[in-house]
């Protein structure tokens, strides 16, 4: 039931954080603001590391497995969401989020060895069906984008669905959910700030007008600390649709 509950918990921070980037992209575009987002979430977890860090597991390969999870989540998954954003809107995009089980279910079975029940079948549809009507249906959707865009929320979603089993493996050497957002944050940074720099732009400085995105960020951290938790005491297969709940 702990599982369950910090699954829910972070599902439910993450809509905010989505809601949080949509007023955020009034004032900066979306490669701006992903990037101010994970700056902010970055130096959450390092503050926090000051009073919880474990020395002991930088020399595991728990490390190297977060680490290769920060190359593209967040960096990538959150780029993708807030593209997705300003071509379709958080409506849209909150409900293709919902093919996130999918990618779990696969990643769970073939990549973690976890059976799929009947019943844990039958909620994952169920899951996504309500989501996938309950977003759409009287909501004031988007019109006139390409057929394309998908590809943003869809991306987004599958980049998100990786990270899970790879943190999981990370954890048979340093069983530590803040450690794994802490490593896969930092390195999404230095991806994320090389890639702004390469294009040509200049980092942007920390205004007023990047609030919506800092606070989101400083969310987001917190909302990844509970989905970490939750897949270190839960099975994938359960905690995926769980989280998929956020539209």
């Amino acid at each position: 039931m702990l599982s369950t509950f910090l699954a829910l918990s972070a599902g439910f921070l993450f809509a905010l954080t989505t809601q949080m980037q949509n007023l955020g992209l009034q004032y900066a575009d979306a490669r701006t603001g992903a990037l101010i987002s994970i700056v902010s979430t970055t130096i959450f977890y390092w503050f926090c590391a000051l009073f919880f860090l474990e020395s002991s597991y930088w020399l595991t390969w728990g490390t190297v497995w977060f680490a290769l999870v920060g190359l593209f989540r967040p960096v990538l998954s959150a780029n993708l969401a807030i593209a997705s954003i300003r071509y379709i809107g958080p409506t849209l995009t909150s409900g293709m989020a919902a093919t996130n089980p999918i990618f779990g279910v696969i990643f769970a079975m073939f990549v973690l060895g976890e059976v799929l029940t009947a019943p844990v079948a039958l909620g994952i549809i169920l899951v996504i069906t309500g989501i996938a009507v309950a977003t759409i249906r009287g909501a004031k959707i988007k019109s006139g984008w390409p057929i394309w865009v998908i590809i943003f929320p869809l991306g987004a979603a599958f980049f998100r669905a990786a990270g899970h089993p790879l943190t999981i493996i990370g954890y048979e050497t340093a069983p530590s959910p803040f450690f794994a957002g802490l490593i896969s944050y930092s390195v999404s940074l230095v991806v994320a700030m090389t890639a702004y720099k390469a294009e040509g732009r200049r980092v942007p400085r920390l205004r007023f007008k990047y609030g919506w995105f800092i606070f989101s960020g400083m969310i987001n951290g917190f909302s990844l600390y509970l989905l970490n938790y939750a897949l270190k005491i839960g099975q994938l297969l359960t905690v995926a649709p769980i989280v998929a709940c956020s539209p």
